[in-house]
């Protein structure tokens, strides 16, 4: 009896775990699956259950690829078809998840009318209760008209509620950010690896990046490491940086690495324990993406009160430099940090931000000297 009792629960767990979401696209995430006629008024959609796996509030809109706002063009992110979500509207769909897992949430947004537009993104259920993140996507950091952000969380039940929300308030309630291409991911919490003090050091675990996608994702500023959607590392600036892979561009390891994309103001932070008075090496790659970033870099890291700057000069064409940071701990808990002192166009007269590329870092002590 207790044998089948435990067949019978395993063949429940087996059950759960394949109803649970699977890295990729949320159901109907591209919008491509549209409202009846009958549920529109022009473009805005005025069925709350009219967008199928998705339920809206407030003024929300249907934009088809080539649609005109006056003379400017919406660009549509993907396919044939975006939301736009006007003043204080708001998307949220359902997701059966693994209880207990951390999740990162991947879409693309493209401006179309105020300076200032950000989004609200928040799951529930949430044990804290301010507990969101607000995306700012006024800065464009590609020249394709849209930009893919990203957001991490921890999951406290087996189904969320994922919620997309435009705050603004603008002269036209209209008015608002398109989102396209809605993805999740679940990753463990990241561990140190050995022969390396830091988590994630080499940037393989991370957010969702879009196969079709070549320009890729936004880790948002003020990230805190906890819920950080690249594990073990904070956010510590202004602007964001950029997460990208080694099928759309040259990276010095793996598959994965962190671009720095807005100058001294895109800062990318772990804290380690480290021991007073010992001394440690910081290794780490600079180099760029093949991407026509080109001129002379010039990435700062840190290591608490120890700096060193190390020069690259890029052809545009992909390359690296090892680098090594030697310091003396001060405090049990020390401050690792990277960013890029100068600021980079694209010289492919796209206008797109740029910048170094680091990646394998890695933190070891030094047992003489």
């Amino acid at each position: 009896m207790k044998k089948m009792k435990l067949v019978v629960v395993l063949l429940c767990a087996t059950f759960y775990f394949a109803l649970s979401f699977k890295d990729g696209l949320l159901p109907n995430g591209n919008f491509e699956n549209s409202p009846k006629p009958s549920q529109m008024k022009g473009t805005r959609v005025i069925d709350p259950h009219a967008i199928p796996n998705w339920e809206i509030s407030g003024f929300v809109e249907y934009i088809k690829s080539g649609q005109k706002q006056g003379d400017m063009m919406l660009v549509v992110p993907e396919g044939a078809s975006a939301i736009r979500l006007g003043d204080e509207a708001s998307i949220k769909t359902k997701v059966k998840v693994t209880n207990g897992m951390f999740y990162s949430i991947s879409f693309s947004a493209a401006r179309t009318c105020a300076q200032d537009e950000k989004l609200n993104i928040s799951v529930s259920p949430n044990r804290e209760p301010k507990d969101w993140g607000i995306l700012p996507i006024q800065t464009m950091y590609s020249s394709d008209g849209w930009d893919t952000y990203c957001w991490g969380f921890l999951v406290e039940s087996n189904e969320i509620e994922i919620i997309i929300h435009n705050p603004g308030k603008e002269k036209d309630p209209a008015c608002g950010p398109l989102i396209d291409s809605v993805a999740l991911k679940a990753f463990n919490p990241p561990k140190r690896p050995r022969g390396n003090m830091l988590k994630n050091g080499n940037f393989e675990e991370g957010p969702y990046i879009f196969p079709n996608s070549s320009w890729g994702i936004l880790i948002p500023p003020n990230i805190e490491d906890d819920h950080s959607p690249l594990p073990g590392w904070m956010i510590e600036s202004l602007k964001a940086v950029k997460y990208i892979d080694s099928d759309h561009f040259t990276v010095p390891e793996g598959k994965r690495a962190v671009e720095l994309v807005a100058g001294r103001e895109s800062a990318l932070t772990q804290i380690v324990k480290t021991v007073p008075d010992k001394t440690y090496d910081l290794f780490f790659f600079v180099g760029d993406t093949k991407n026509s970033c080109e001129g002379s870099m010039l990435v700062e890291a840190s290591a608490d009160r120890d700096i060193v700057q190390v020069s690259y000069e890029s052809k545009g064409k992909g390359g690296f430099k090892l680098a090594k940071l030697r310091f003396k701990a001060i405090s049990p808990r020390t401050r690792v940090r990277f960013l890029s002192s100068f600021y980079h166009m694209k010289s492919d007269n796209s206008g797109s931000m740029c910048g170094p590329v680091i990646d394998d870092v890695r933190l070891v002590s030094v047992r003489r000297i």
